[in-house]
């Protein structure tokens, strides 16, 4: 079971750059998601990850990050 108490660090890394869809190209998350990051709790930021994790297999399989 994972901590609540505990920040759930954002997944940038330093490659902004949104594709066609609104997404980045480095994190995977929508502009959206990058914009309500900080306002979000923990719950919802694993959310936000999951997501972001399924659109990088969506696009590049089950490689590893």
């Amino acid at each position: 079971m994972t901590d609540p108490r505990i920040d759930v660090k954002s997944p940038c890394i330093g490659v902004c750059a949104l594709d066609a869809r609104d997404v980045c190209i480095g994190c995977y998350r929508s502009a959206a998601e990058i914009g309500a990051w900080t306002t979000l709790t923990n719950e919802d930021k694993r959310a936000v990850l999951e997501r972001a994790d399924r659109r990088y297999r969506e696009e590049w399989g089950q490689v590893a990050r």
